[in-house]
């Protein structure tokens, strides 16, 4: 409700200081009223042309266009002091009221310029505006975000960079108000955190065009992010993977030590909107029963459409005597996968190699005359794989998974002793609560219970490279507050051979 109200704080006190500030400058306050037409005229009383409407028609650059109105205004008014204007920025809801409503003279820009300001003056009032309106923007309509895995591949290749729309599903609130602007969670690459701990605002999203449906590239705050290590801040190596390899207790002390990757750091906890950022395909929605089986995603029963471009593990078999990077350079392998991939000779001398490919690439390299052989990869249970639940009685596998019932708000869930792994994390990680087991019993709170009802939506997200993807079947469920925004459209992209200019602009939801 908090949010409602300063949102609407926020509307209403600017409108009003429109109404004020148009009576002093001599014009009928009720136009203040009229979309569009209040904007012409707000314009003519700061003597501002025709170019100027076109800002604010252009979404993002409408933010910035707005700020240097209000700024405007205050010159109008004599008010030219920079901290008064970077306070009417930060509140014009306040601000243009103060203007209106104080003894403070209107004077008309055409007859009576305003002052002049210094060149430095300028420059620091053009960057201090524009870094926050680049905030505003970058926290409430859209953010460019780069892939920087084939977990994607082939519908969104490693290189490209895409714009995020927040508005898609509604701007998420700001929940750690106090970091540096245009910096994620660390200072240039360090291991610095960017923002301070405190204050952090509870969850709220304000309302936008939709919600997430299936098949969205959606991108979100890592889920197992929550905890990290400092040497591995980019989730690549989880915090929970090296408690289920060494045991909380030593990586806890700082006793564990991986023997490929080394030290794994100190803990740190972040907050949820600065986890890492993750994209993946949504593919099961709240309250929902997913179920894959043969790698194809069953929901509530039923098959569902796997994306074009998916790929799967396959066993490719080059004749001996031939360079696997020669022969796969070109066919529109990845340099990452080849890299990447697993090689062996076989007994004939072929060179043997494991490759994520779509069936479209696969049908390619049939066709290669220096490939012996294509043959899809099937991965079976194994009771070592860290899959999600991480919990004995799960042994799926990524090619044979579920079912599990993805929690829906307001929905309640039947809890039992087999079933609890899969929801334990809903309950105490993502909703607060403290859970226990005692005498066969479950307890949440305090109080004895079979079921829970979530406080949030929650959802399924998977990579479209289907045997190289940290996503769901690792870590579970993306609880509804770590969403950030609808990936939209390839903004530009940059592969092994420069730029990809027919990937400019391609939607970034075609599968």
């Amino acid at each position: 409700m908090i949010y409602e109200l300063l949102l609407m704080f926020y509307v209403v006190g600017t409108i009003a200081g429109l109404w004020f500030v148009f009576k002093k400058a001599g014009l009928a306050p009720w136009k203040a009223l009229v979309p569009l037409y209040n904007i012409w005229l707000w314009l003519k009383i700061c003597n501002k042309g025709w170019k100027w409407i076109v800002g604010f028609l252009v979404p993002g650059i409408n933010i910035f266009t707005f700020l240097l109105m209000v700024v405007e205004t205050s010159r109008v008014f004599r008010r030219s002091n920079f901290w008064e204007q970077m306070g009417g920025v930060l509140l014009p809801c306040v601000y243009l009221p103060l203007l209106g409503l104080t003894d403070w003279e209107y004077h008309d820009p055409k007859t009576d310029p305003p002052a002049k300001i210094s060149e430095v003056r300028d420059w620091t009032e053009a960057v201090v505006f524009a870094l926050i309106a680049a905030v505003l923007i970058r926290g409430f309509v859209f953010e460019l975000f780069s892939i920087p895995s084939s977990s994607m591949e082939k519908s969104l290749l490693v290189g490209d960079h895409l714009i995020v729309s927040k508005m898609a599903y509604g701007p998420r609130v700001i929940m750690t108000p106090l970091a540096l602007p245009l910096m994620h969670n660390t200072v240039l690459g360090t291991t610095v955190n960017s923002y301070l701990d405190w204050p952090r605002l509870p969850y709220y999203r304000y309302p936008g065009f939709g919600h997430v449906k299936r098949y969205d590239a959606v991108v979100f705050n890592f889920p197992a992010g929550d905890t990290v290590l400092t040497n591995f801040l980019d989730g690549k190596y989880t915090y929970y993977e090296a408690v289920q390899e060494f045991g909380r207790e030593a990586v806890l002390n700082g006793t564990a030590r991986h023997p490929v990757l080394g030290p794994l750091g100190k803990i740190r906890v972040r907050p949820v909107d600065k986890r890492e950022n993750y994209i993946k395909r949504c593919m099961g929605l709240p309250g929902e029963t997913l179920q894959i089986i043969d790698k194809v995603v069953h929901i509530d029963g039923k098959p569902v459409e796997t994306p074009t471009d998916a790929e799967f593990d396959h066993e490719v078999l080059i004749a001996a005597g031939f360079n696997p990077e020669i022969v796969l350079g070109g066919s529109g392998v990845s340099r990452e996968d080849i890299v990447d991939a697993p090689m062996g000779v076989d007994a004939a001398g072929n060179c043997v190699l494991r490759l994520p490919l779509s069936a479209e690439l696969a049908a390619k390299l049939r066709s290669n005359s220096t490939v012996i052989a294509v043959e899809e990869v099937e991965y079976p249970a194994d009771s070592a794989q860290r899959l999600y639940p991480n919990a004995e009685g799960f042994y799926w596998s990524v090619d044979n998974y579920g079912p599990i019932l993805i929690p829906a708000k307001g929905k309640a869930l039947k809890l039992t002793l087999e079933n609890l792994p899969l929801y334990r994390r809903v309950i105490t990680a993502y909703e607060g609560n403290t859970l226990e087991v005692k005498d066969g019993k479950i307890y949440i709170n305090g109080t004895q219970t079979d079921s829970y009802t979530p406080k949030m939506d929650y959802y399924w997200m998977m990579g479209d490279n289907r045997h190289h993807s940290q996503d769901s079947r690792f870590w579970g469920f993306v609880p509804e507050d770590h969403i950030v925004g609808q990936a939209k459209r390839v903004l530009w992209s940059v592969g092994e051979g420069g730029n990809r200019l027919s990937r400019i602009l391609k939607n970034a939801n075609d599968r």
